[in-house]
């Protein structure tokens, strides 16, 4: 079999012409030698090497050959005195043009610059039929018969076929085979004037296959790139795989032509039109493929994963770099876009074969990716083109301190716009799979030499949704083992409880006796150091709930430097509006001065606590703050309490308090100020109780019973890792609505009923020396300056004479201060009710037994009743 074309093909190199005439060659460097013209009668002959080293003749049939019906008798009977008129005149023409001297032509082939494709061809674009003499042009079309135009035609498509010109079908001029662009659309053909009809005709019909395989093969070499992708690659080498089924065609065809001597262009044409739809579909589809170049949804480059949050922005943001923000087609986007050709070409059998098999072999690297995701919790995509983005730059050393949990949030996220139709259903369980994989990876969990075996390779494999679902059942059961067995997380969330939210608090009562001194202090003043110290002593101390923690050594003394109720405005972002009140643009209640200045070590201690990894993904950042804003509440209700309580002490043993006035307004004044104390101390009390057992302890019940993967009725439930965080927040979530904690209406009035009581039992020791002087027959009596004396014993600090003597202005104000505590808190223990009542109905049901519980302390003297 002749195989000049193919050595051609693949060589491009010019071979020099063995004819007796010495006629330069007329093809293109690309292209092999042509013998003489047709009425030279020398044969070129052609030797080949067969496996026994032999060697074998074949006759060729020279260029333009005018029939092979009378190849033999033109190469016996020919002679110049017996030829017809025609023929003779033809061949002293063309003997006077060998005879003449001839323009050298001297085209050369070039090697291009590598590229990042292995398997693209290298050699420069063949010369244009436009650029060869026209002196050594083939004869015309006009001057031949319909056998010999066939036959000249018939020897053009071949080279055609292969993307080559031939010598009367050419490139339009406006092709340049040196542009990508232009060779990825596929040129368009011209055939030579002169051309029956009939030959026209049908040879133009096959041209589009010509334009098909040029364009469907300088895709393949373009997107055989490394920046392409494996998908790419994959589907590259796929069509690559079909292309050398049709030059093997093309071969066969040659050797029909040389040696079939009823081949002619209708039989040429019926042994190509099979492959022809084959190269349609392959050409439609690259057109697709190349015409869908756009921007992702998300705006973010494969490239983009290793840059930090800085270097994002300044991408984004910057016109120039933006607008080179391109995204190709590749990965998911690319398997989407041949799921929708094969659903949209399902009634043609031909074409449905052909995308099936394209599809196949595309999705291998793609399934490659996603098993080792799946069964290793890793991945392995350099190109951005599998549907999970990981960040490279958010590690787990920074979980500690960072706000967001990025870590678990940021760190693995789905390419939404990028998802196959494949994996659409199941793509959240392909994320969570390999993220709780990847967590179990980290802590050792998981075996990643050894071989993934026994899994789906492609998409029709009628294993592949049972292998997501098994890999994500297997990794969500090792990742819960880890948390709840290994790193005991029921015990952790235990210890936070003790801690956080004043469980079994007998050490932090311990804790306020030995810190109280240090924690009247401002907060700025406050030795944190110290405060340390006296926690760490008091967890230690036999006998007590922590002592036996072990935990206890992750908890830690810190002081915040903003006011909760500010903190909590501030989350919201939204402000109460009460009675009369105009809404105005202030950022919160008090500003960031007067925080400074009004905050004390009560108002400001928090604790925090450190929880390795794994844990950290389910006691984060966010929830630890959770605990915080619950703890500040809780601790400032505590602190009210215990002033409050100290008051008390003070109205049964201060002898102010406990001697009986002869003025009876006096002693009616106490009866009040009683009262007043009872009453804002059954308001902390009920507010403490209704946060503590009825809010915090039955949600933490409910969480421990999902926690141990038991459903309300006690029977084991399939829980999830996710299910499982959610449920946390969850229960951190109600708990602040239903401790009043997300209202910005309840923030506002609770803040000014705790500020009431606070004030009203910091001013009860200076009401105590002031009730002194309140009465004429108690105001320097011996047993008031025995009093007095116990409260100023130091020279330095003289007993006032002012409370040595009566003055009857001291109860005036007295009673005018007590009348404002009064009112004040009146007032807006009405406005909590009111709102208590109507937030019950409209959000949290909750609330209502909390409504319940303060309607007695609403009352004026119900306490005093009670007591």
């Amino acid at each position: 079999m002749n195989s000049r074309r193919f050595s051609s093909r693949l060589e491009g190199e010019l071979q020099p012409s063995d004819s007796a005439s010495n006629a330069p060659s007329r093809r293109t460097p690309s292209i092999s030698h042509r013998t003489t013209p047709l009425t030279s009668r020398a044969y070129e002959k052609r030797t080949e090497r067969t496996t026994t080293t032999a060697r074998d003749t074949m006759h060729i049939r020279p260029r333009n050959q005018p029939s092979r019906l009378n190849e033999d008798k033109l190469a016996n009977n020919y002679d110049s005195h017996t030829a017809s008129p025609r023929l003779a005149q033809l061949d002293e023409k063309i003997n006077q043009r060998t005879k003449a001297p001839q323009l050298l032509w001297k085209p050369s082939a070039s090697l291009v610059e590598h590229s990042a494709a292995p398997l693209a061809c290298r050699l420069s674009a063949p010369p244009l039929a436009a650029s060869f003499p026209q002196a050594q042009s083939a004869p015309p079309l006009q001057g031949l018969s319909l056998m010999e135009q066939e036959s000249a035609v018939l020897d053009d498509m071949l080279f055609v076929f292969m993307g080559f010109e031939g010598q009367y079908i050419h490139f339009t001029d406006a092709y340049n085979p040196s542009e990508e662009n232009a060779k990825l659309v596929g040129p368009r053909f011209k055939i030579a004037h002169g051309l029956d009809p009939s030959l026209r005709d049908l040879a133009s019909s096959m041209l589009d296959i010509a334009t098909h395989y040029i364009a469907v093969e300088a895709f393949i070499d373009v997107r055989s790139r490394e920046e392409f992708g494996s998908v790419n690659h994959a589907l590259c080498a796929s069509m690559r795989a079909l292309l050398k089924n049709y030059l093997v065609l093309i071969a066969q065809m040659e050797n029909q032509l040389l040696t079939n001597q009823a081949f002619t262009l209708h039989v040429l044409h019926l042994h190509v039109l099979p492959i022809s739809n084959t190269l349609f579909q392959l050409y439609s589809l690259t057109q697709e493929i190349s015409g869908k170049n756009e921007t992702s949804e998300d705006g973010l480059d494969s490239d983009d994963e290793n840059l930090g949050p800085v270097e994002l922005e300044l991408k984004y943001t910057n016109p120039k770099l933006s607008s080179t923000n391109n995204k190709i087609q590749k990965g998911g986007k690319l398997l989407g876009l041949l799921t929708e050709r094969l659903s949209y070409f399902s009634g043609d059998p031909a074409a449905r074969k052909i995308l099936e098999g394209l599809l196949s072999d595309a999705s291998k690297p793609y399934m490659a990716m996603l098993n080792q995701w799946l069964h290793r919790g890793t991945i392995q995509d350099p190109h951005g083109e599998f549907l999970i983005r990981e960040q490279k730059t958010i590690n787990r050393d920074r979980l500690d301190e960072d706000f967001t949990d990025t870590y678990w949030e940021k760190r693995y996220s789905v390419r939404y716009n990028e998802v196959p139709p494949q994996l659409e259903a199941v793509k959240d369980k392909v994320l969570l799979a390999g993220k709780y994989l990847n967590v179990v990876r980290e802590c050792g969990g998981v075996d990643i030499s050894k071989e993934i075996q026994d899994v789906p390779r492609t998409f029709e494999d009628p294993r592949f949704l049972t292998n997501i679902s098994d890999a994500y059942a297997h990794a969500n059961a090792s990742l819960l083992d880890l948390l709840l067995t290994t790193h005991e997380l029921p015990a952790r969330l235990r210890s936070m409880k003790h801690y956080f939210f004043l469980d079994r608090s007998d050490f932090f009562s311990a804790f306020l006796y030995l810190a109280g001194s240090e924690l009247r202090k401002n907060a700025k003043e406050v030795n944190v150091g110290k405060l340390q110290s006296l926690l760490d002593l008091v967890l230690r101390q036999p006998g007590s709930v922590a002592s036996e923690d072990p935990y206890k050594e992750d908890i830690k003394i810190h002081m915040n430097d903003q006011n909760l109720t500010r903190f909590l405005m501030s989350v919201v972002h939204i402000q109460g509006m009460e009675e009369g009140e105009e809404i105005l643009p202030q950022r919160s209640i008090k500003t960031d001065a007067e925080d400074a200045k009004s905050l004390t070590g009560f108002t400001a201690l928090e604790f925090k606590y450190a929880v390795p990894f794994p844990l950290s993904l389910v006691i984060s950042s966010k929830t630890v703050v959770r605990y915080q804003i619950l703890f500040r509440y809780l601790f400032s209700l505590r602190h009210l309490e215990n002033l409050l309580v100290t008051s008390w002490e003070d109205h049964n043993k201060v002898v102010s308090w406990t001697y009986r006035m002869k003025d009876p307004r006096v002693e009616t004044w106490k009866r009040k100020a009683w009262t007043l104390r009872a009453r804002m101390l059954n308001f902390v009390q009920s507010v403490m109780y209704y946060c503590t057992a009825e809010v915090i302890e039955p949600n933490w019940h409910s969480l421990m019973e999902k926690v141990g993967g038991k459903d309300k009725h006690g029977n084991p439930s399939s829980r999830t890792v996710d299910e499982l965080m959610e449920d946390h927040v969850d229960f951190l979530d109600t708990c602040l609505k239903e401790c009043m904690l997300m209202n910005p209406k309840l923030l506002k009035v609770r803040e000014k009923l705790i500020t009431c009581c606070f004030l009203f039992a910091t001013y009860t020791p200076l009401l105590s020396r002031l009730l002194c002087s309140a009465d004429k027959d108690f105001a320097g009596s011996e047993v008031a300056m025995k009093y007095l004396q116990e409260l100023y014993p130091s020279a330095r600090h003289p007993v006032p004479e002012s409370h040595k003597t009566y003055d009857a202005k001291v109860f005036q104000k007295i009673n005018e201060d007590l009348a404002k505590y009064e009112d004040n808190f009146n007032r807006h223990i009405k406005i909590l009710l009111d709102a208590l009542d109507y937030y019950a109905a409209t959000e949290t049901v909750a609330l209502s037994r909390l409504c319940a519980q303060l309607s007695m302390a609403s009352e004026k003297g119900g306490e005093a009743r009670m007591l």
